[in-house]
């Protein structure tokens, strides 16, 4: 029998400039032309996904848990609300830390290209990380890669610091003690 922990559902968000909708299926029609973009995968790796890629990954995600039920999956498209395109994506994904039982969310962002530079990350990723404190989540961590100057500034506005810790090649940052 798998692992299962009730985790929480992504709810909607709002923020000055953006709604944060839960991932659907259906926003890959629309997403896959934000991330159309090679440029996005400069730091992670990887070329953009066809539709059919996007939607089964979107599909995946929408479970909200991994198959094995030990990790939560909670996704939001970022949503301008000046003129409502979606600008990208912010994402966590939950865990319990074995023996203490401590929930952990491990963060990552994407902002399309054409909108880098606005400070949508920020603002999205500000407004998840405070919903997923309401939900009962002690530590948030990421993994950025040490050139990445955006995502560290985004790291850095939710109150995370590096540490000397790199697993593939991208440098933990957290909000625990050292």
């Amino acid at each position: 029998m798998p692992a299962t922990t009730p985790w929480p559902a992504a709810a909607p968000l709002a923020t000055p400039r953006l709604s944060l909708e839960p991932l659907r299926v259906e926003h890959a029609r629309e997403a896959v032309t934000l991330f159309d973009d090679v440029r996005l995968h400069a730091w992670t790796g990887g070329a953009p996904d066809s539709p059919a890629q996007l939607e089964a990954r979107y599909g995946r995600q929408c479970e909200g848990r991994s198959p094995d039920g030990t990790q939560g999956w909670l996704n939001w498209m970022l949503r301008r609300t000046s003129d409502r395109r979606l600008v990208g994506t912010v994402q966590a994904t939950l865990r319990r830390r074995p023996g203490s039982g401590i929930l952990e969310a491990s963060l990552a962002w994407v902002i399309g290209v054409d909108y880098q530079g606005d400070g949508y990350g920020r603002e999205g990723a500000l407004a998840m990380a405070g919903w997923l404190r309401a939900q009962g989540v002690a530590e948030l961590v990421a993994y950025i890669h040490p050139g990445h100057d955006a995502s560290m500034g985004i790291a850095r506005a939710l109150g995370l610091n590096p540490f000397d810790v790199v697993v593939d090649g991208e440098v933990l940052w957290s909000d625990a003690g050292e």
